[in-house]
């Protein structure tokens, strides 16, 4: 994918025509908010709820306000085991190929050292997936040093997703086609299961199961609809939460046929439920835009084709993962998605009933979308401009920006013990 700031790639593009009569003239920056205080943890300690941002490309995690001003409080180190971890892949041809593939692949030219976090329940460590080590980690957040590891089968881990009591966290192992469920607090393994290829987005569900979307083969230069077949195996996967046991196989391919858009691909990528798990909105490669699945019904129920950018090319090798929006997320009450339209270089609030978009929100190279802790933003990463943004659900506009880590991609919920602002440096 080319990138949007000058130093990773190229000149950030302009919307022009209609996307630049949308271009907001103005910013409210909300007053600077208490810091959101949570429960004690189950050991006692005050916690605070704050959002973790993965900077994919140098292996950090920015930790910063969960609503507010979204002010950065510190950062963590996720690799700090690096020269150890390079020893082993540097001494393991095989490894060393998957390593420089990630590299020359999805990392666009960069490693791949921090994917997705999530806190453990006492606040104390931040456990995260890191692509080019093909492991997750747990990170002390008062030393900053490695709890545990757990390396995935194959050679590359993914998207993670954590269960609702806080407790397990599922990641997807892409090469292998399997996702992993660990003990959040010990890492021990207490499930896993097959997926299609390339298994990506994980989400469990208040019913009990867990959802897991693979996306196929994104690397590759086929990306003429006529060379679709060798994308391989692209489907979701349903599982009961605690068995792991396959509850059901969704392919997207039959349901979007019977939709009447045979054009468009099935590799299911970034999705958002209701807040009733009644609906399933998701983004497929190559599309601008997202569509519905009614769960109870089986069938595609509507679609939102949003705006092109004028500078975006159309020559689809040129997406990153054949990606062209990557990122949603719903508001609490479920009237509203956020999408980022990664290829686009913008972000956007829709309306979910009538499917009407809002302004359109400038942004470089929108990599992921998630829910502020008091619900009432938006956050997106800008991974062309290092830094996150939030924007208001109800109004659609633009609060703040905050500067971040290199190539910023996931964004979490998650806690820390009060007060603190990083790990020592003892």
């Amino acid at each position: 994918m080319d990138n949007n700031s000058g130093s990773k790639g190229r000149a950030r593009p302009r919307l022009l025509g209609a996307l630049a009569a949308c271009v907001l003239t103005a910013a409210a920056v909300p007053a600077t908010a208490a810091p959101a205080t949570a429960a004690p943890s189950p050991g006692g300690t005050a916690l605070r709820e704050v959002m973790f941002v993965g900077n994919n490309w140098d292996g950090t995690a920015d930790v910063i306000a969960s609503r507010g001003d979204f002010a950065r409080i510190g950062r963590v180190n996720i690799i700090p085991d690096r020269q150890e971890r390079l020893w082993e892949i540097y001494l393991n041809p095989i490894k060393l190929a998957f390593f420089l593939g990630i590299r020359s692949g999805p990392g666009e030219g960069h490693d791949q050292f921090v994917d997705d976090m999530y806190t453990t329940p006492d606040g104390r460590a931040v456990v995260a997936s890191r692509p080019s080590f093909a492991d997750v980690v747990s990170i002390d957040l008062a030393t900053g040093r490695v709890n545990w590891r757990f390396p995935v089968s194959g050679f590359r881990s993914d998207h993670m997703a954590v269960s609702p009591d806080g407790r397990r966290v599922a990641v997807s192992a892409s090469t292998s086609n399997t996702v992993h469920v660990l003990d959040i607090e010990t890492g021990r393994q207490v499930g896993s299961f097959a997926t299609g290829d390339k298994p990506h987005e994980n989400v469990f569900t208040a019913d009990g199961r867990l959802w897991n979307m693979s996306i196929g083969e994104v690397n590759t230069a086929l990306d003429d609809p006529a060379f679709d077949f060798t994308k391989g195996d692209r489907r979701i996967t349903v599982v009961d939460a605690t068995t792991f046991q396959q509850v059901e196989v969704i392919d997207m391919r039959p349901r979007l046929d019977a939709f009447g858009r045979a054009d468009l691909s099935d590799s299911v990528r970034p999705v958002a439920f209701t807040p009733d798990g009644s609906k399933l909105y998701f983004q497929v490669s190559f599309f601008n835009g997202f569509l519905e699945y009614d769960v109870a019904t089986d069938r595609i129920t509507r679609l939102k084709e949003l705006p092109k950018n004028p500078n975006t090319s159309e020559d689809r090798t040129t997406w990153v993962n054949d990606s062209r929006h990557h990122g949603m997320s719903m508001s609490p009450a479920g009237d509203k998605l956020c999408i980022a339209g990664t290829m686009d270089d913008y972000a956007v609030i829709v309306d979910r009933a009538t499917l009407r978009e809002g302004a359109l929100v400038p942004a470089a190279k929108p990599y992921w979308a998630t829910v502020s802790g008091d619900g009432r933003s938006c956050v997106i990463s800008e991974s062309g401009a290092d830094q996150v943004t939030a924007i208001d659900f109800a109004t659609g506009r633009k609060l703040v920006s905050v500067s971040v880590g290199d190539h910023p991609q996931r964004v979490r919920v998650g806690h820390v013990p009060a007060g603190w602002t990083g790990p020592s440096q003892r």
